[in-house]
């Protein structure tokens, strides 16, 4: 059975893939199945699936139902009527979103040309929109982050889970899906690392964590995770209210939420709290490649200018850094607490040590984060 059917049943979930009744959409199937062969993960499918259903939307309101019919001339239409898209709230796409529904059909049309369904490529020469390597724009202070994570309830049992993880996603800078599949035996409670498997790009990397997040974790694990889970126990750590692991809406959901509870004038949601952990700790002298090694950023596998960092240094350097890192906090040497450096700066730095990130990977996970927290505003 194809994973594709496989991942339809469970849990009740809607199909990945709706049903073909065209030559366009008996190729989309096949291409987002060799997609999973090849181990993408299935939200990365989801998403390349939705990418490439807005432009069969777009050809089948212009009559083009055979692939053949798509030229470099179709792709380029396509492409300016995606800069003058304007959403419901009047706001056109970010060039990060735009790049994201563009890259989703260059390895659509590519898959094509290979598979001898077409004979040529019309994709290979449509250039992408620049949309350069920052931050996002709401990055919190470390006063705005103790002010998002004080919102829960911790009286109640999903506030204390929402503390916690929060807590974690602070501490770690991990991405929703890598927070949202962490298991009991991932932590190291005494030696205060995380285990995170299969993160981005399906790479494991250990990371670590503050003693204050791990006091959160013992405390939700103690008190709360037994009144959420449901047999049988496949030991997630962070549950919903019918025992389940949390899907990334969820975490989306009320991550935001919190946010805007703590009205600090900004907007964001999961991914806010990993760019905060990022600037704080350069801000605070961290060097960019430790980071980097924590946030598992591509570039830093493939450049191969650096060797694997061991954790114990890479430990040193985030007590040393993160606010949030211990039980009680840390005042730092004036020269590093005065130390201010603006977001363009710090973007400069990250790439004079990593070098030019200008990878495919690295292109498509920045865009694909910018145009996540797009969505939210």
């Amino acid at each position: 059975m194809s994973p594709i059917r496989n991942y339809s049943a469970k849990k009740g979930k809607k199909s990945l893939l709706p049903e073909a009744h065209t030559v366009f959409e008996s190729l989309r199937n096949e291409h987002l199945e060799a997609l999973l062969v090849e181990g993408l993960s299935e939200r990365t499918v989801i998403t390349k699936r939705d990418h490439i259903r807005y432009f069969l939307k777009w050809l089948k309101e212009r009559g083009i139902e055979e692939p053949v019919e798509v030229t470099r001339h179709v792709l380029e239409g396509y492409q300016r009527y995606l800069y003058h898209y304007r959403k419901t709230n009047g706001d056109p796409l970010s060039f990060s979103s735009q790049t994201q529904r563009l890259i989703a059909l260059k390895m659509w049309f590519k898959w094509m040309t290979r598979q001898n369904h077409i004979l040529h490529n019309p994709a290979s020469e449509i250039d992408l929109p620049r949309t350069g390597h920052r931050l996002p724009r709401n990055v919190l202070t470390e006063r705005e982050a103790e002010l998002v994570l004080q919102q829960p309830d911790i009286s109640v049992p999903l506030g204390l889970r929402d503390r916690a993880l929060m807590e974690v996603l602070y501490a770690t800078g991990m991405r929703r899906m890598e927070v949202g599949n962490l298991k009991l035996f991932d932590v190291d409670f005494d030696g205060r690392t995380v285990r995170i498997r299969e993160g981005k790009g399906r790479k494991d990397r250990v990371v670590p964590i503050g003693s204050r997040a791990i006091a959160w974790m013992l405390k939700y694990i103690n008190e709360a995770r037994p009144l959420l889970v449901s047999e049988p126990d496949d030991y997630t750590i962070f549950l919903t209210n019918a025992g389940e692991p949390m899907d990334l809406g969820n975490i989306t959901v009320f991550v935001h939420n919190y946010v805007e509870a703590a009205q600090i004038g900004k907007t964001g949601s999961a991914h806010m709290f990993r760019h905060t952990m990022a600037t704080l700790m350069l801000n605070a002298g961290a060097s960019p490649r430790h980071v980097q090694q924590i946030l598992g950023h591509a570039s830093l596998e493939t450049t191969g200018k650096y060797l694997q960092i061991a954790i114990l240094e890479l430990q040193k350097v985030y007590e040393a850094t993160h606010p949030g890192a211990n039980l009680e906090a840390k005042k730092l040497p004036p020269s590093e607490a005065q130390r201010k450096t603006s977001r363009a700066e710090l973007i400069a730095v990250l790439e004079a040590e990593i070098g030019a990130e200008s990878s495919a990977e690295l292109e498509e996970e920045l865009a694909a984060e910018a145009a996540e927290e797009e969505e939210l505003e």
